[in-house]
């Protein structure tokens, strides 16, 4: 077992050594603001839980992990924009652009996009190219108008509408869902496992993502903004369409247990080697922040 904690710490220290390497830019302080110390690495820890059952070397691991930071941290500074969500809190200290101003927080932002695929594309990242090519292929579609940018992009529009369960569904896999595919897929793409193995993993991380982003929306209607460090109960005040809106706190929580009862019984057919997948998963509903 390899501790959330411990794959936290490499992360960040490739992302560091990476980062050192690059040109002394005057954006690199405002990015290196909005990466760093960064979150739980929940996204790195899903992907090295699948990496496990199909025993991908660690450092790969470490490697890809670090790429999706940088678009997961990408995606927070441009979210928290006054033109988006408006949070002026992001992992308990200012938001990016609160700390640089809006302009600088863009442009940040877009440079921890691009870093990503610099670090997928780096030649040192020494696996079969095309294998390299199609995982700069599927993070390039997943953070994208058919990812993550198309579900901020629902996520905006929803709000102050009755919109059906479908589409909340929906407009939630594109923008967390869509990026923990990424995580669960990975392994099988670098194994160069058939299509059909790789779709399974591919659903399986759309509704770990999904689950994730309910436990989010859980948090935000009943935690406190010291304990969780950024804004909660915005999702109410801004009318967001969210389970939790439609369904009701408690039915939402019963949606997402046996959410995780589905996702659990499809991870049985891949035997043992599972196991820490599901601790992590269980680690996503039980924290609190």
């Amino acid at each position: 077992m390899i501790k959330i904690e411990k794959i936290a710490s490499d992360t960040n220290y490739f992302l560091k050594n990476f980062i050192n390497k690059q040109s002394r830019t005057n954006l690199i302080i405002p990015m290196r603001y909005s990466i760093f110390p960064g979150g739980k690495k929940i996204r790195s820890k899903i992907l090295v839980d699948c990496g496990r059952i199909f025993n991908v070397d660690y450092k790969i691991l470490i490697r890809v992990g670090a790429a999706i930071e940088c678009i997961h941290a990408y995606s927070l500074v441009h979210d928290d924009l006054p033109c988006m969500d408006n949070d002026n809190i992001r992992r308990g200290k200012p938001s990016t652009h609160i700390k640089y101003g809006e302009s600088t927080a863009v442009l940040a932002g877009n440079s921890l996009l691009t870093l990503a695929f610099e670090i997928l594309s780096d030649p040192n990242f020494k696996i079969n190219e095309k294998i390299k090519v199609k995982l700069l292929e599927k993070l390039s579609k997943f953070a994208g108008h058919e990812g993550i940018a198309g579900g901020q992009f629902l996520d905006l529009s929803f709000e102050k509408r009755k919109i059906p369960k479908s589409r909340i569904i929906e407009m939630q896999i594109k923008k967390t869902g869509k990026l923990f595919s990424f995580c669960t897929m990975v392994p099988s793409i670098i194994k160069n496992k058939n299509t059909k193995i790789v779709n399974k993993f591919d659903k399986l991380g759309s509704d770990i993502g999904l689950l994730f982003q309910i436990k989010d929306d859980l948090i935000d209607y009943s935690g406190s903004t010291k304990k969780v460090g950024k804004k909660t109960k915005k999702d109410l005040k801004k009318g967001k369409a969210t389970l939790i809106s439609l369904l009701g706190y408690k039915n939402t929580i019963k949606y997402a247990s046996k959410l995780k009862l589905n996702i659990f019984k499809r991870l049985n057919k891949f035997g043992n080697e599972t196991q820490e997948l599901k601790r992590t998963i269980n680690y996503i509903l039980e924290r609190n922040k």
